[in-house]
Parts: structure tokens; sequence; C-alpha cells
């Protein structure tokens, strides 16, 4: 099984043997995500939710992934450490019997 480091290792010599780190500053990695978001959404435009094209499903959100790893790699961001924080905080924010089968911001719960 491979590790989430050795994923990011990965795409970092992928980028580093073609000299694309000079491209990959924080904005434009952002806006990249942005981009590759919208390409996500374009799968599922004016189709049922069923309907989408697996294959492409999966190299959208490859892209998305690999540039946010970019991104956090640029900003020293540990993503389990990240994702367990926010998912502490948002338990707080939507404590399950509040939150349980309501889509309800927490503020309106």
């Amino acid at each position: 099984m491979t590790t989430l480091e050795e994923v990011i290792l990965e795409i970092i010599k992928f980028r580093n043997d073609r000299d694309w780190e000079q491209f990959h500053n924080s904005k434009d990695l952002a806006l990249a995500i942005s981009i590759e978001v919208s390409e996500l959404n374009q799968l599922f435009l004016w189709k049922g939710p069923k309907d989408v094209n697996e294959t492409k499903l999966a190299e959208e959100v490859a892209d998305i992934l690999i540039y946010i790893l970019l991104l956090a790699h640029k900003h020293n961001l540990d993503i389990p450490e990240i994702i367990h924080n926010k998912l502490k905080t948002n338990a707080i924010k939507y404590p399950v019997n509040k939150a349980k089968g309501s889509s309800k911001k927490y503020n309106e719960l």
C-alpha cells in the first residue's frame, strides 16, 4: 500500500523532473484547483448523478488532489493533521444530536 508521503514524493519528483516548480506559486496552485474543480463539475452538467464517465471522473479527482497536495506541501501542511483538526472543529459545530440527517449549516441547527 502506498502512503500519502510516498504519493507526495512521486508528485514532487514528477514536477521537479519537468522544472515546473517555478509555476507553482500558491496563487496559481489555488487557481488550478478551482479550474480543475470546474472541470469536475462539467462532467455532471446536464446529466443524472449516475451518468458520469468514471474514467474522466478519476482523472479530474486526481488532478484536484495533485494540486491540493502540492499547495499543502508548499506550506508545510501535514494533511492527516489538518484533516483531523478540521474534523474535531466540525464535531463541535455539528453535534450528532443536532446535525444527524440535517443539511442545515451549523448556525441554523
